[in-house]
Protein backbone atom coordinates (compact mmCIF):
# COMPACT_ATOMS: atom_id res chain seq x y z
CA UNK A 1 0.00 0.00 0.00
CA UNK A 2 2.58 2.47 0.86
CA UNK A 3 4.56 1.57 -2.33
CA UNK A 4 1.52 2.34 -4.17
CA UNK A 5 1.01 5.35 -2.48
CA UNK A 6 4.25 6.60 -3.60
CA UNK A 7 4.09 5.59 -7.26
CA UNK A 8 0.80 7.89 -6.99
CA UNK A 9 2.54 10.91 -5.18
CA UNK A 10 4.95 10.49 -7.44
CA UNK A 11 2.67 10.29 -11.16
CA UNK A 12 0.20 13.00 -9.06
CA UNK A 13 3.66 15.79 -8.83
CA UNK A 14 5.18 14.83 -12.23
CA UNK A 15 1.88 15.62 -13.72
CA UNK A 16 0.86 18.83 -11.52
CA UNK A 17 3.64 20.33 -12.38
CA UNK A 18 6.64 19.29 -15.17
CA UNK A 19 4.52 18.00 -17.89
CA UNK A 20 2.18 20.33 -18.39
CA UNK A 21 4.65 23.07 -18.36
CA UNK A 22 6.64 21.13 -20.99
CA UNK A 23 3.68 20.63 -22.75
CA UNK A 24 2.29 24.28 -22.94
CA UNK A 25 5.61 25.05 -24.14
CA UNK A 26 5.90 22.76 -26.90
CA UNK A 27 5.92 24.04 -30.34
CA UNK A 28 4.75 20.81 -31.82
CA UNK A 29 1.15 20.79 -30.68
CA UNK A 30 -0.03 23.55 -33.00
CA UNK A 31 1.32 20.72 -35.92
CA UNK A 32 -0.83 18.39 -34.45
CA UNK A 33 -3.32 19.79 -32.35
CA UNK A 34 -6.08 17.01 -31.57
CA UNK A 35 -3.03 14.43 -30.17
CA UNK A 36 -1.29 17.61 -28.00
CA UNK A 37 -5.43 17.76 -27.04
CA UNK A 38 -5.63 14.01 -26.19
CA UNK A 39 -2.18 14.50 -23.94
CA UNK A 40 -3.91 16.92 -21.93
CA UNK A 41 -6.68 14.55 -20.93
CA UNK A 42 -4.38 12.59 -20.07
CA UNK A 43 -2.63 14.33 -17.89
CA UNK A 44 -6.02 16.38 -16.63
CA UNK A 45 -7.49 12.76 -15.99
CA UNK A 46 -4.57 10.82 -14.63
CA UNK A 47 -2.92 14.05 -12.33
CA UNK A 48 -6.34 14.09 -10.44
CA UNK A 49 -6.88 10.23 -10.29
CA UNK A 50 -3.17 10.22 -8.93
CA UNK A 51 -3.44 12.82 -6.35
CA UNK A 52 -6.70 11.53 -4.81
CA UNK A 53 -5.36 7.91 -5.04
CA UNK A 54 -2.26 8.64 -3.42
CA UNK A 55 -4.26 9.97 -0.37
CA UNK A 56 -6.40 6.77 -0.26
CA UNK A 57 -3.80 4.49 -0.27
CA UNK A 58 -1.41 5.78 2.06
CA UNK A 59 -4.60 6.56 4.45
CA UNK A 60 -5.72 3.29 3.70
CA UNK A 61 -2.70 1.41 4.55
CA UNK A 62 -3.14 -0.02 8.01
CA UNK A 63 -6.23 -2.12 6.38
CA UNK A 64 -4.04 -3.59 3.54
CA UNK A 65 -6.74 -2.13 0.80
CA UNK A 66 -9.31 0.06 0.34
CA UNK A 67 -11.90 -2.27 0.79
CA UNK A 68 -10.48 -3.14 4.07
CA UNK A 69 -10.14 -0.15 5.40
CA UNK A 70 -13.73 0.58 4.31
CA UNK A 71 -14.80 -2.54 6.43
CA UNK A 72 -13.11 -1.06 9.44
CA UNK A 73 -14.08 2.60 9.22
CA UNK A 74 -17.04 2.62 7.76
CA UNK A 75 -19.36 0.95 11.18
CA UNK A 76 -16.93 2.95 13.62
CA UNK A 77 -19.05 5.67 12.50
CA UNK A 78 -21.75 4.74 14.09
CA UNK A 79 -21.01 1.28 16.62
CA UNK A 80 -17.84 2.37 18.23
CA UNK A 81 -14.09 3.81 18.20
CA UNK A 82 -12.14 4.38 15.23
CA UNK A 83 -9.17 1.03 15.06
CA UNK A 84 -5.91 2.03 16.85
CA UNK A 85 -4.37 1.36 13.47
CA UNK A 86 -5.69 3.99 11.79
CA UNK A 87 -3.52 7.30 13.15
CA UNK A 88 -4.52 10.80 12.52
CA UNK A 89 -2.06 11.35 9.70
CA UNK A 90 -3.86 8.25 7.91
CA UNK A 91 -7.47 9.43 8.74
CA UNK A 92 -6.48 13.06 7.58
CA UNK A 93 -5.34 11.54 4.08
CA UNK A 94 -8.67 9.42 4.06
CA UNK A 95 -10.60 12.84 4.98
CA UNK A 96 -8.56 15.06 2.36
CA UNK A 97 -8.92 12.37 -0.52
CA UNK A 98 -12.51 11.94 -0.10
CA UNK A 99 -12.57 15.69 -0.13
CA UNK A 100 -10.88 16.88 -2.92
CA UNK A 101 -12.90 14.13 -4.74
CA UNK A 102 -16.03 15.22 -3.80
CA UNK A 103 -14.90 19.03 -4.52
CA UNK A 104 -13.58 18.30 -8.07
CA UNK A 105 -17.35 16.36 -9.19
CA UNK A 106 -19.49 19.39 -7.60
CA UNK A 107 -17.31 22.62 -9.46
CA UNK A 108 -17.69 19.76 -12.84
CA UNK A 109 -21.58 19.53 -11.92
CA UNK A 110 -21.71 23.70 -10.66
CA UNK A 111 -19.74 24.29 -14.07
CA UNK A 112 -21.82 22.04 -16.34
CA UNK A 113 -25.13 23.64 -15.04
CA UNK A 114 -23.84 27.32 -15.16
CA UNK A 115 -23.04 26.91 -18.75
CA UNK A 116 -26.16 24.95 -19.58
CA UNK A 117 -27.87 28.40 -17.92
CA UNK A 118 -25.74 30.46 -20.06
CA UNK A 119 -26.33 28.23 -23.54
CA UNK A 120 -30.04 28.50 -23.01
CA UNK A 121 -30.01 32.07 -22.17
CA UNK A 122 -27.79 32.63 -25.34
CA UNK A 123 -30.69 30.43 -27.57
CA UNK A 124 -33.33 32.47 -26.44
CA UNK A 125 -31.72 35.92 -27.49
CA UNK A 126 -30.41 34.27 -30.81
CA UNK A 127 -34.03 33.06 -31.76
CA UNK A 128 -35.92 36.70 -30.68
CA UNK A 129 -32.82 38.85 -32.57
CA UNK A 130 -31.04 36.53 -35.19
CA UNK A 131 -32.79 35.93 -38.38
CA UNK A 132 -31.92 32.73 -40.48
CA UNK A 133 -29.12 32.57 -43.11
CA UNK A 134 -30.58 31.52 -45.89
CA UNK A 135 -28.51 28.00 -47.35
CA UNK A 136 -27.54 27.57 -43.68
CA UNK A 137 -29.65 25.58 -41.25
CA UNK A 138 -28.97 26.16 -37.93
CA UNK A 139 -27.63 29.61 -38.65
CA UNK A 140 -28.89 32.87 -37.53
CA UNK A 141 -27.91 36.25 -38.11
CA UNK A 142 -27.86 39.36 -35.64
CA UNK A 143 -28.04 42.76 -36.91
CA UNK A 144 -24.96 44.49 -35.82
CA UNK A 145 -22.32 46.31 -37.17
CA UNK A 146 -19.15 44.39 -36.17
CA UNK A 147 -18.15 41.73 -37.50
CA UNK A 148 -18.26 38.53 -34.89
CA UNK A 149 -18.99 34.78 -35.33
CA UNK A 150 -19.40 31.96 -32.60
CA UNK A 151 -21.49 28.51 -32.09
CA UNK A 152 -23.91 27.94 -29.21
CA UNK A 153 -23.65 24.06 -28.37
CA UNK A 154 -26.26 22.13 -26.92
CA UNK A 155 -28.93 19.48 -27.69
CA UNK A 156 -30.04 22.27 -30.40
CA UNK A 157 -26.78 24.02 -31.77
CA UNK A 158 -26.34 27.30 -33.40
CA UNK A 159 -24.00 28.88 -35.20
CA UNK A 160 -24.51 32.73 -35.41
CA UNK A 161 -23.02 35.74 -37.01
CA UNK A 162 -23.84 39.31 -37.98
CA UNK A 163 -24.63 41.58 -40.34
CA UNK A 164 -21.03 43.10 -40.49
CA UNK A 165 -19.15 39.27 -40.89
CA UNK A 166 -21.59 38.53 -43.64
CA UNK A 167 -20.82 42.15 -45.18
CA UNK A 168 -17.11 41.54 -44.85
CA UNK A 169 -16.68 38.59 -46.23
CA UNK A 170 -17.06 36.50 -49.87
CA UNK A 171 -18.33 33.71 -49.98
CA UNK A 172 -15.56 31.21 -49.61
CA UNK A 173 -14.23 33.00 -46.59
CA UNK A 174 -17.90 33.22 -44.83
CA UNK A 175 -17.80 29.32 -46.12
CA UNK A 176 -14.37 28.76 -43.64
CA UNK A 177 -16.41 30.59 -40.92
CA UNK A 178 -19.09 28.27 -41.00
CA UNK A 179 -17.19 25.17 -41.36
CA UNK A 180 -15.19 26.29 -38.02
CA UNK A 181 -18.10 27.06 -36.32
CA UNK A 182 -19.68 24.13 -37.17
CA UNK A 183 -16.35 22.09 -36.10
CA UNK A 184 -16.50 23.48 -32.71
CA UNK A 185 -20.15 21.75 -33.28
CA UNK A 186 -19.47 18.62 -34.38
CA UNK A 187 -16.26 17.88 -32.42
CA UNK A 188 -18.42 18.59 -28.87
CA UNK A 189 -15.16 20.81 -27.85
CA UNK A 190 -17.46 23.11 -25.70
CA UNK A 191 -17.29 19.55 -23.22
CA UNK A 192 -13.67 19.25 -23.57
CA UNK A 193 -13.74 22.83 -22.50
CA UNK A 194 -15.88 22.07 -19.88
CA UNK A 195 -13.64 20.11 -18.18
CA UNK A 196 -10.75 22.41 -18.11
CA UNK A 197 -13.29 25.41 -16.69
CA UNK A 198 -14.17 23.09 -14.19
CA UNK A 199 -10.37 21.92 -12.84
CA UNK A 200 -9.28 26.10 -13.29
CA UNK A 201 -12.81 26.26 -10.69
CA UNK A 202 -11.66 23.98 -8.43
CA UNK A 203 -7.94 25.27 -7.81
CA UNK A 204 -7.97 28.77 -8.65
CA UNK A 205 -4.71 28.88 -6.79
CA UNK A 206 -2.96 25.93 -9.12
CA UNK A 207 -1.37 28.01 -12.12
CA UNK A 208 -1.14 24.69 -14.24
CA UNK A 209 -5.12 24.59 -14.25
CA UNK A 210 -5.13 28.00 -15.77
CA UNK A 211 -2.35 27.31 -18.26
CA UNK A 212 -3.96 24.08 -19.31
CA UNK A 213 -7.25 25.91 -19.89
CA UNK A 214 -6.13 28.24 -21.95
CA UNK A 215 -3.96 25.94 -24.13
CA UNK A 216 -6.89 23.63 -24.96
CA UNK A 217 -8.75 26.67 -25.58
CA UNK A 218 -6.15 27.18 -28.32
CA UNK A 219 -5.73 24.09 -29.76
CA UNK A 220 -9.75 23.35 -30.41
CA UNK A 221 -9.63 26.85 -32.26
CA UNK A 222 -6.70 25.06 -34.30
CA UNK A 223 -9.05 21.88 -34.75
CA UNK A 224 -11.75 23.29 -36.24
CA UNK A 225 -9.42 25.90 -38.39
CA UNK A 226 -8.60 22.49 -39.92
CA UNK A 227 -11.94 21.42 -40.37
CA UNK A 228 -12.21 25.16 -42.24
CA UNK A 229 -8.87 24.29 -44.22
CA UNK A 230 -10.25 21.00 -45.60
CA UNK A 231 -13.49 22.64 -47.17
CA UNK A 232 -12.40 25.93 -48.60
CA UNK A 233 -8.79 25.55 -48.56
CA UNK A 234 -5.81 27.86 -46.44
CA UNK A 235 -5.43 30.78 -48.79
CA UNK A 236 -10.01 32.17 -47.63
CA UNK A 237 -9.62 30.70 -43.99
CA UNK A 238 -6.39 32.70 -43.26
CA UNK A 239 -8.02 36.00 -45.15
CA UNK A 240 -11.00 35.39 -43.05
CA UNK A 241 -9.33 35.10 -39.68
CA UNK A 242 -7.04 38.36 -40.60
CA UNK A 243 -10.50 40.22 -41.09
CA UNK A 244 -12.36 38.58 -38.60
CA UNK A 245 -9.77 39.33 -35.86
CA UNK A 246 -10.01 37.65 -32.40
CA UNK A 247 -13.98 38.21 -32.32
CA UNK A 248 -15.33 34.18 -31.95
CA UNK A 249 -12.24 32.99 -30.07
CA UNK A 250 -13.18 31.30 -26.49
CA UNK A 251 -14.26 34.40 -24.63
CA UNK A 252 -15.78 36.35 -26.95
CA UNK A 253 -19.75 35.18 -25.99
CA UNK A 254 -21.94 34.07 -22.82
CA UNK A 255 -20.88 30.42 -22.82
CA UNK A 256 -17.04 30.83 -22.93
CA UNK A 257 -16.97 30.80 -19.18
CA UNK A 258 -14.17 33.74 -18.38
CA UNK A 259 -11.57 32.17 -20.73
CA UNK A 260 -8.77 34.68 -21.17
CA UNK A 261 -7.81 33.77 -24.72
CA UNK A 262 -3.83 33.84 -25.72
CA UNK A 263 -3.04 37.09 -26.84
CA UNK A 264 -1.29 35.50 -29.70
CA UNK A 265 -3.95 32.71 -30.87
CA UNK A 266 -4.67 34.65 -33.29
CA UNK A 267 -0.93 35.20 -34.70
CA UNK A 268 -0.66 31.05 -33.95
CA UNK A 269 -3.49 29.95 -35.63
CA UNK A 270 -2.45 31.66 -38.70
CA UNK A 271 1.33 30.69 -38.61
CA UNK A 272 0.05 27.41 -38.96
CA UNK A 273 -1.61 27.95 -42.24
CA UNK A 274 1.77 27.97 -43.97
CA UNK A 275 1.80 25.52 -46.04
CA UNK A 276 5.27 24.25 -44.65
CA UNK A 277 3.80 23.16 -41.37
CA UNK A 278 3.22 19.33 -41.50
CA UNK A 279 1.28 16.86 -38.89
CA UNK A 280 3.96 15.03 -36.92
CA UNK A 281 5.21 11.64 -38.03
CA UNK A 282 2.71 9.37 -37.73
CA UNK A 283 5.30 7.22 -35.15
CA UNK A 284 5.30 10.12 -32.74
CA UNK A 285 1.65 10.77 -32.95
CA UNK A 286 1.13 6.87 -31.94
CA UNK A 287 3.54 7.74 -29.18
CA UNK A 288 1.79 10.57 -27.91
CA UNK A 289 -1.27 9.05 -28.06
CA UNK A 290 0.04 5.79 -26.34
CA UNK A 291 1.44 8.20 -23.72
CA UNK A 292 -1.72 9.96 -23.04
CA UNK A 293 -3.49 6.75 -22.46
CA UNK A 294 -0.87 5.10 -20.05
CA UNK A 295 -1.14 8.03 -17.95
CA UNK A 296 -4.83 7.97 -17.40
CA UNK A 297 -4.49 4.54 -16.79
CA UNK A 298 -1.90 4.11 -14.96
CA UNK A 299 -3.99 5.42 -11.54
CA UNK A 300 -6.72 3.34 -12.29
CA UNK A 301 -4.54 0.22 -12.55
CA UNK A 302 -2.87 0.55 -9.53
CA UNK A 303 -5.70 1.66 -7.16
CA UNK A 304 -7.33 -1.74 -8.60
CA UNK A 305 -4.42 -3.44 -7.41
CA UNK A 306 -4.77 -2.58 -3.89
CA UNK A 307 -8.85 -2.24 -4.07
CA UNK A 308 -9.02 -5.74 -2.26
Amino acid sequence: MIAAAAVLGVLALALAWPAPVALSGASWTARSPATALALWQGIALGGGLAMIGSLLAFGAAPAGSLAGAATSLLPSFWTGPIPAAFGVVQLASLTLAVGLAVHLALNLVSTAVRAERARRRQHRLVDLLGDPLPGSPGTRVLSHPVPVAYCVPGIRTATVLTDGLVDLLDDDELRAVLAHERAHLDQFHHLVLLAFRAWHAALPWFPIANRAEGAVALLTEMLADDRARAVVGAEPLATALVRVGTAGEPGAYADAGGVHPDPRMLERRLARLDPGTTPLPRWARAACWTAAIATAVTPIVVLASILV
